[in-house]
């Protein structure tokens, strides 16, 4: 199991850094998103064809974790990291607390379809309920959807969820701007803590690495682990 690094990394607070703060961290979460996930290429795209191979989560603005499969880079000495490599020692049975915050969807098959269709899971779980129930059913709904996805990523990736252990924190729609005339990209985020028991290992290192669900280049996808107690 190969390491990477975990990063705490955050824009300088020197002058000539936040006089240029405001271009570098617009205001609005939509916005913050859109312009972290270039901001963040400044520390990993060395060559022009570099595919990412790192996950981020802001939290503050201009603040971030990351976890890199390289060392972040500051060439322009724009910010203020600390790294530490990330190799966990995990075993059978290790137990995890974390915290995750992630786009989650479900692919469907569409009559007359070639392609599956995307979906939102706590959305289409929604859909299912009569529009006048929604908002008394919500958060009974959120929590069996994203208990029901981690349940599924559990058996694909090594672990198996603690479902009683498990809080929503928030569910939101995050909607950032594209290129000029294409309609924004609409996705929702769900931020979850709990807890797992690893069952394997040699899966679950490298899907941590990898990350949960979609929207990665936006925020989401990194899962923070610490053992339990």
């Amino acid at each position: 199991m190969s390491a990477g690094f975990l990063s705490r990394i955050s824009l300088r607070q020197d002058a000539s850094v936040q006089a240029i703060a405001r271009l570098l961290v617009p205001q609005g979460e939509s916005n913050q998103h859109k312009a972290a996930h270039h901001l963040l290429w400044v520390l990993f795209g060395d060559t022009p064809d570099r595919k990412r191979d790192f996950l981020w989560r802001q939290t503050d603005p201009g603040c971030f974790l990351v976890l890199s499969a390289r060392e972040p880079v500051d060439t322009h000495g724009l910010f203020d990291i600390e790294s530490q490599v990330f190799a966990p020692r995990l075993k059978d049975g290790s137990r995890l607390g974390f915290m995750l915050r992630a786009n989650a969807t479900l692919d469907r098959k569409c009559e007359g379809r070639t392609r599956s269709k995307r979906h939102d899971i706590v959305m289409d779980a929604l859909y299912h309920i009569p529009k006048e129930q929604r908002a008394h059913a919500r958060d009974g709904v959120v929590q069996q959807a994203i208990t029901s996805w981690l349940l599924r990523q559990g058996q694909r990736t090594g672990f198996a969820l603690q479902p009683d252990a498990l809080s929503v924190q928030g569910c939101d729609v995050l909607r950032v701007a594209r290129e000029a005339g294409q309609s924004k990209a609409t996705f929702g985020v769900v931020n979850v803590t709990g807890a797992l028991c690893v069952t394997d290992p040699t899966l679950f290192v490298p899907a941590l690495m990898h990350g949960f669900g979609r929207a990665k280049a936006f925020g989401c996808g990194l899962m923070l682990i610490r053992r339990a107690l």
